[in-house]
């Protein structure tokens, strides 16, 4: 026999074995899918009367300036014919970095087809009337989503490095992905959630959140973390930092290189973090008073008491700034002096506009997840995770779903990714009061939100306070923090304006120097003017919140050893609330 049989034998082979395993996979697959939990319509989209509403305001446009239409058609009749004979156009779009996307006729064609039709869509949608801001919002948001669907690299038989990949391995990159998207459906309960990282990789206390410290109070809803100091004197005023419970504390304490918490204790700050519980069904009455009294001030009045000072620093991220806020509004109400000044990372007060993130604050999505709550008492991390990951959708769905499911490659050990899939619940009563009251009402910022027994506004907040917001933030838009910030009433505010995004922004350790900030003293300017007149600072802007936070800490003080409150035996941080 021949070399070149012997090798086609081999292959011949292989390709059986593959089939065989297929066979396998596909019975696993079948069994997975039939696990898959019946989600609500009015969760998985917009309704169709907004998709109704659009095609009526097509044709009625039609009708009544038909010369409009024709010229679009005419544009895109002749785009497509110049594409058709020569289609040779670069594009910088990161699905189609292969270079046959440029340099094979087929390829190139069906690419730069599918960019055309992509962007005749967008006009149509862009020129269409008799739809109100909202409605054009959502009608934008998922005209894009499908688009972005329907791209030829999602696709194996248009992904001309998929097919290569399956000739080249014999079909067992086909394979291998088969695998990798039967193990996502099986751990997910019979639903397709991409898995973005290696889940072995990671063990949170082990090679995440290592910074040494102690848990040194608990109760229903967190525990609260003292680090341990590195330096021998520490400031004497402490600082308390509530994270968003929407996610789990240790982005912040991801790993020495990149974490918040080992910074902020080298600095020679004593450091309290808030590790709240992840909720289930039998937290459905939980509220965000719940949040405050038993959350924000149970964990204040603890951090008084085992340092024994009269006021602490605080700091919110996002929805832990959120509430920090209204915290701080009611503590007005109290007289109560507690805290000498805060820092909000990322954090909407005002919430006139939400950005990308309205298309998911209208009436038709809150009122489903006010029927999901009610039957379940919670609302599931699987809504808020897919819910934020089709923000950004070629990143979080479908281009590691190219490379895992298409290629058969294994996902990458990246720590944020693995924090990012590490998702909570939310507690049915508290997610509906946020999304009613203060997303969609906006109430803190207009007329006032009831919590306590207090109507608190944004005009209330007066400690002297610094707002660190991201200039490419999708989830908390800087410029409407800002417009939060603008209407609170302390004589000592700042505003800094962070490059990149919503966790990128904030954790940005000054050792990478990777990216910059703004800041502006003039908080009368609109965001526009704010920001084109804004200094530009290279590095991080951990060491400038360092400088302003030590202009409110007082002496230095012997470095304090985490203890516990009365009754309590020390546990090892990151504790155990964040491993549920």
């Amino acid at each position: 026999m021949t070399t070149d049989n012997k090798d086609a034998g081999a292959a011949l082979e292989r390709l059986s074995s593959n089939l065989q395993r297929v066979d396998a996979l596909t019975q696993r697959l079948l069994a997975a899918v039939a696990h898959k939990k019946p989600v609500r319509t009015s969760l998985q989209g917009p309704s169709q009367e907004l998709f109704t509403k659009a095609a009526t305001a097509y044709v009625t446009e039609m009708m009544s300036n038909p010369s409009r239409m024709m010229e679009q058609q005419i544009a895109y009749w002749g785009q497509s014919l110049k594409h058709y004979v020569a289609s040779q156009q670069n594009n910088s779009d990161r699905r189609f970095a292969d270079p046959m996307w440029s340099e094979h006729p087929y390829f190139n064609f069906i690419k730069q087809q599918y960019l055309l039709n992509t962007q005749a869509m967008e006009t149509a949608v862009a020129q269409m009337d008799n739809l109100d801001t909202r409605e054009r919002q959502k009608l934008d948001f998922f005209s894009r989503q499908i688009m972005d669907m329907f791209s030829p690299s999602n696709f194996l038989g248009t992904n001309p490095q998929a097919l290569a990949r399956a000739v080249e391995t014999d079909g067992e990159s086909l394979v291998r992905g088969l695998e990798n998207l039967v193990r996502d459906i099986e751990a997910n309960n019979g639903d397709l959630m991409v898995t973005l990282t290696d889940q072995g990789a990671f063990d949170v206390g082990k090679n995440l959140a290592t910074t040494p410290g102690k848990v040194v109070f608990s109760n229903h809803m967190f525990e609260l973390i003292q680090y341990s100091p590195t330096t021998e004197t520490v400031q004497d005023v402490p600082l308390v930092i509530f994270p968003p419970w929407i996610n789990k504390f240790y982005i912040m304490d991801l790993r020495p290189e990149n974490s918040l918490v080992k910074w902020v204790v080298d600095q020679g700050f004593t450091l309290f973090v808030v590790s709240w519980i992840n909720p289930d069904a039998s937290m459905r009455e939980t509220g965000v008073d719940t949040y405050i009294e038993d959350g924000f001030l149970t964990a204040i009045a603890k951090v008084k008491e085992i340092c024994d000072v009269p006021q602490l620093n605080a700091a919110g991220y996002c929805i832990g700034g959120t509430t920090l806020s209204l915290t701080l509004a009611l503590m007005v109400k109290r007289g109560d002096t507690s805290v000498k000044s805060a820092t909000l990372f990322t954090t909407l007060t005002d919430f006139s506009e939400q950005g990308e993130m309205s298309v998911f604050l209208g009436d038709d999505f809150v009122d489903g997840i006010a029927a999901e709550v009610e039957e379940f008492g919670m609302l599931d991390n699987m809504f808020m995770s897919r819910t934020f990951s089709f923000l950004r959708s070629n990143d979080l769905i479908y281009g590691p779903a190219i490379r895992h499911y298409m290629m058969g490659e294994t996902p990458p050990a990246f720590d944020l990714l693995y924090w990012n899939g590490d998702g909570t619940n939310l507690p049915g009563r508290m997610a509906i009061e946020y999304l009613r009251g203060l997303c969609q009402q906006n109430r803190f910022a207009d007329g006032g939100f009831e919590v306590c027994g207090e109507q608190l506004y944004l005009s209330d907040v007066a400690v002297p306070l610094l707002a660190v917001a991201c200039e490419t933030d999708h989830i908390a838009a800087w410029d409407q923090s800002y417009r939060g910030v603008q209407q609170m009433q302390g004589t000592e505010r700042r505003f800094i304006l962070a490059e990149s995004g919503h966790v990128a922004g904030i954790i940005n350790p000054p050792q990478r120097n990777k990216y910059g900030y703004y800041t502006n003293p003039d908080l009368q300017a609109d965001p526009v003017d704010w920001q084109s007149n804004a200094e530009h600072h290279a590095g991080s802007w951990w060491p400038a919140w360092q400088d302003w936070l030590l202009l409110h800490c007082g002496n230095t003080v012997k470095a304090r050893k985490p203890k516990a409150t009365k009754g309590l035996k020390l546990i090892d941080a990151p504790g155990t609330y964040v491993q549920k």
